[in-house]
This record gives structure tokens, C-alpha cells and sequence, in this order.
């Protein structure tokens, strides 16, 4: 397992079925709200680089606004094959920090 990293305060979080890109380290990563619950995934869609942290939140998928593929936030599988996924990182909330982790 790896270290958390502090990626965003609690308040940087985006609102309810909203979605924004957040830097860590060498990467982007993509945080969205879904439900209440807080998601961490590639910001980079796999089908033509589209940046997710910019797309749309829907029925618990990551939409990216470059050609509507949808991912599954928890699992990272694309909506329309499970051949064709992202990745997922495992977030925490402790206090003020969201934590993801980062290997």
C-alpha cells in the first residue's frame, strides 16, 4: 500500500456532481464528487486524451467532454466496454485533508 498524498482541502473539494483536476506531483488527476462521495481517477481519458476533471458527473460515471466516453468512478470501466478503463485511486478524507493514494 501506499502513502497518502494531500491533494486538495476539504473546501477545494467539487460540489455535488461536479468534477475539477487537481495536481499531484508529476500528475493530474481527476476528482469528482458522486453522491456525497469522493472520487480520484486518471484525468486522462483513454480514447483521445480528453481531460476528465473537466467533464460532466452522471449516475456515478466521469464523462469526458472531448467525445462522451463515461467511466465508472468506483470501478473505472468504461461504460460502453469493460475492456477500456481508468485508473482508480483510493481517497481519504481525514479532517481538513483529502488524502489519495499514489504509488
Amino acid at each position: 500500500m501506499s502513502q497518502p498524498v494531500r491533494i486538495l482541502s476539504r473546501s477545494e473539494l467539487p460540489p455535488e456532481g461536479e468534477a475539477r483536476e487537481a495536481v499531484c506531483g508529476a500528475r493530474t488527476l481527476c476528482i469528482a464528487n458522486a453522491n456525497g462521495e469522493v472520487h480520484a481517477v486518471d484525468n486522462v481519458c483513454p480514447h483521445r486524451g480528453g481531460p476528465l476533471g473537466q467533464g460532466i458527473v452522471e449516475n456515478g460515471n466521469i464523462v469526458c467532454p472531448w467525445h462522451a466516453w463515461a467511466f465508472n468512478l468506483k470501478s473505472g470501466a468504461a461504460e460502453h466496454s469493460p475492456l477500456a478503463r481508468i485508473r482508480v485511486y483510493p481517497v481519504h478524507v481525514e479532517g481538513d485533508d483529502v488524502l489519495v493514494e499514489i504509488d
